[in-house]
């Protein structure tokens, strides 16, 4: 499937899975893990580009985001970065689109067996732009690190805002967390190319208030619903 900006976006089946981890390098906040039902959602299969970003600047539906790269013809592929997360849910709103849920997020990054990274338990930096690179990479850049359903870049490159605000667990949508109009922190996931690789891990949680806005490694990808059981 093609969402409206024209990205591929891949199906994930709707069940259980297991989110959050109990391991020796798993933090508070990770814990209790528990099983999570979540239903059948598409999501893009790479993150918003500059390109794609720009594309709704121009059309009137996005604001600009901070940093010289939205202008820049060779990143055109490269994340938007410097985004806050009411401009990555207004982006997401023009597609016709949303934010993952963290649940979403997690499920589509580790599938249902309960892997600690996209691609398996152990990290490859072959497979991830994670551990202090150069910086940013292309989408798609590390296409054997797909996750399960062939989700890309759920580990490293950028962290990726999620709709969710940062709560304790157990996950439950319907404590308040996913009111997109509540103040407070929301979930980023996915570690970055700045960040080593127990930030990558598919169950690791970081934040950020609403409006704030990291230096060039936290992006987004865009998620929808589907239909089935």
């Amino acid at each position: 499937m093609r969402g409206p900006d024209e990205v591929e976006m891949v199906l994930v089946p709707g069940g259980e899975f297991l989110m959050g981890a109990d391991d020796q390098e798993s933090d508070d906040d990770e814990r209790p893990p528990g099983r999570v039902f979540v239903g059948p959602f598409w999501i893009d299969r790479v993150e918003v580009t500059n390109g794609r970003y720009r594309r709704c600047m121009e059309a009137g539906g996005c604001t600009p985001p901070l940093g010289g790269a939205i202008d820049d013809p060779a990143r055109a592929e490269h994340p938007v970065v410097v985004i806050s997360w009411r401009q990555a849910v207004t982006y997401c709103a023009w597609t016709g689109k949303r934010l993952p849920t963290e649940a979403e997020w997690e499920k589509a990054a580790r599938g249902v067996d309960g892997r600690r990274y996209p691609w398996g338990d152990r990290f490859d930096p072959g497979r991830a732009n994670a551990g202090y690179t150069a910086g940013l990479a292309p989408v798609g850049h590390y296409p054997a690190g797909a996750s399960p359903s062939g989700v890309l870049d759920m580990a490293g490159n950028v962290w990726e805002w999620t709709s969710s605000l940062y709560r304790a667990y157990p996950y439950d949508p319907a404590d308040g967390r996913e009111d997109l109009e509540a103040r407070g922190a929301r979930v980023n996931r996915g570690g970055s190319w700045y960040y080593g690789a127990r930030h990558t891990r598919t169950t690791y949680r970081a934040t950020a208030d609403h409006v704030y806005r990291r230096i060039g490694d936290l992006g987004f990808r865009c998620a929808a619903p589907a239909a089935g059981p």
